[in-house]
């Protein structure tokens, strides 16, 4: 592997995707974990395959068009979150196929032969391109900057955000930049994981980190060595056996998730 690193570009490349990935997810999903929004962060990833499709139809960089179909997910979804009576389950369930449906339409639109899209579905980290790669830095540049920047506010909206509300803070701005972060989120694992396998990575790091500590600060943290660690790993093992990235870099994740928890189990009795 080291040879690899010192001697191909795309090695590079997927190493450097992992660990960006892995700073954006282990922040996002410790704070999507709190608030139990994992099944919305699903419907606003899924939604994004119509902005994939859109993208090829269009003749313009696919990722773009996922960011601009998640944000829009993400917006929407929040508008509907600040209206009573309104059914976000149900929202983000249609939103959800929705945007698969548009994608899978906007795909068979094409003229001619349609594009493999295996690796935006399940995810190839050894086809990431620099593009792909100055996207997720801007992407974990914005994150980083949202999170330290607010991270006392973060503190007191994930413990109580109706007490957030009361003693000033701005919730409904901290709802919708977690809901646009959770979209920024779900783009940048497209390319390493894939639409179908997202939910995985953006929420075993951070399981696992809660179980090992309580504290947010540090949960973000070891939830981010955690992602890197499985990135990295799930990278090598692809590498070495010629099979898939992205399903590699799941199923570590979900055994060393349940490892963590066995062994707290374990050290309870």
């Amino acid at each position: 592997m080291l040879n690899a690193l010192i001697n191909y570009q795309f090695i590079r490349l997927a190493l450097a995707a992992g660990i960006l990935t892995s700073i954006v997810c282990g922040i996002i999903g410790v704070i999507i974990a709190e608030k139990k929004l994992v099944m919305l962060s699903g419907g606003i990833a899924h939604t994004a395959y119509g902005g994939v499709g859109l993208g090829y139809l269009c003749g313009f960089e696919p990722l773009l068009g996922a960011l601009g179909f998640a944000i829009c997910a993400a917006c929407g979804i929040g508008a509907v979150n600040r209206r009573k009576g309104a059914s976000s389950d149900v929202i983000t369930a249609m939103l959800w196929s929705f945007g698969m449906a548009l994608g899978i339409v906007f795909i068979a639109l094409m003229p001619g032969y349609p594009p493999d899209l295996n690796s935006y579905l399940f995810g190839n980290i050894l086809s990431v391109t620099k593009l792909d790669l100055y996207l997720e830095a801007g992407i974990c540049i914005i994150v980083l900057a949202i999170v330290l920047i607010f991270y006392n506010d973060w503190k007191s909206y994930l413990f109580d955000s109706e007490f957030a509300g009361i003693i000033g803070l701005w919730t409904t701005l901290l709802e919708y930049s977690l809901l646009i972060m959770t979209a920024l989120a779900a783009v940048i694992l497209i390319r390493v994981v894939g639409i179908v396998l997202i939910l995985a990575l953006l929420t075993a790091p951070a399981a696992a980190a809660s179980l090992v500590t309580k504290k947010l600060g540090k949960r973000m943290l070891l939830s981010v060595l955690l992602g890197i660690m499985y990135c990295t790993g799930g990278l090598c093992i692809s590498y070495y056996f010629n099979i898939p990235s992205g399903a590699t870099i799941i199923i570590i994740s979900v055994l060393c998730y349940f490892a963590v928890y066995a062994l707290r189990k374990t050290a309870k009795k």
